[in-house]
């Protein structure tokens, strides 16, 4: 198969479907080691000839954080610079709403991954399918929604338990947290400029989901 990977130059899920011998390619805005990787907007190359395709559309408009940044004001947090705000940022999202829809209606079978919850579940339709990365063998917490198209939903492969914890402290609730998270269920991941662009990696065990059963030619889905 011929096999896109959008918005993304993500190592793990090119290897996973190359051990199963497909022709993958990632597309991305930003530049990549990878020798099959198309550096310009998706929609140059996305209604091409390919056989699956796989998207990570930028979330930052669609998922419901930050909410507040969609009204007109007053603000109760100070709005850091060049965050959209109001009138701009409300165009914004349905920029991406409507990008996000064009995106589903390729013909080819796809999955289109973003957060969930997600304005998309109201403007467009739920996702097929909510998954964790700590359900395919990563010690990680991040709900995840996938939008499928002639694909099936993933299978879990590798189950991990996190750590168990009280919160609220001294309330005797006992919760389960992953690595990524502080016991309060935020994620951890230090503040630097680049901290949405790590939060949006795809895990190991998630993309080795992805090669195996979607581009596994025993499944029935792809025969």
């Amino acid at each position: 198969m011929r096999v896109l990977i959008g918005y993304s130059r993500c190592p793990h899920t090119v290897a996973a479907f190359e051990r199963h011998g497909h022709d993958v390619w990632t597309c991305d805005l930003r530049p990549s080691e990878n020798p099959h990787h198309l550096q310009c907007d998706i929609w140059e190359v996305a209604e091409g000839d390919w056989d699956l395709g796989i998207f990570h559309p930028m979330c930052t408009y669609l998922t419901c954080s930050a909410a507040w940044a969609f009204s007109d004001g007053p603000y109760h947090q100070a709005v850091k610079p060049g965050t959209l705000v109001g009138a701009e940022r409300r165009e914004a999202r349905r920029q991406a709403i409507e990008n996000f829809k064009r995106l589903d209606a390729l013909p080819y079978p796809h999955a289109i991954e973003n957060p969930a919850p997600s304005f998309i579940s109201r403007a467009h339709r739920p996702p097929d399918q909510t998954i964790q990365p700590h359900r395919f063998g990563d010690d990680a917490s991040k709900r995840t929604g996938l939008w499928l198209y002639q694909l099936p939903p993933l299978e879990e492969t590798a189950p991990t338990k996190g750590r168990l914890v009280e919160w609220p402290r001294g309330s005797g609730k006992i919760v389960e947290r992953w690595a990524n998270q502080t016991d309060s269920g935020q994620n951890c991941l230090p503040p630097s400029e680049d901290r949405w662009l790590k939060r949006s990696d795809t895990y190991p065990g998630i993309a080795a989901a992805f090669g195996d059963q979607w581009g596994n030619p025993k499944q029935k889905a792809l025969l």
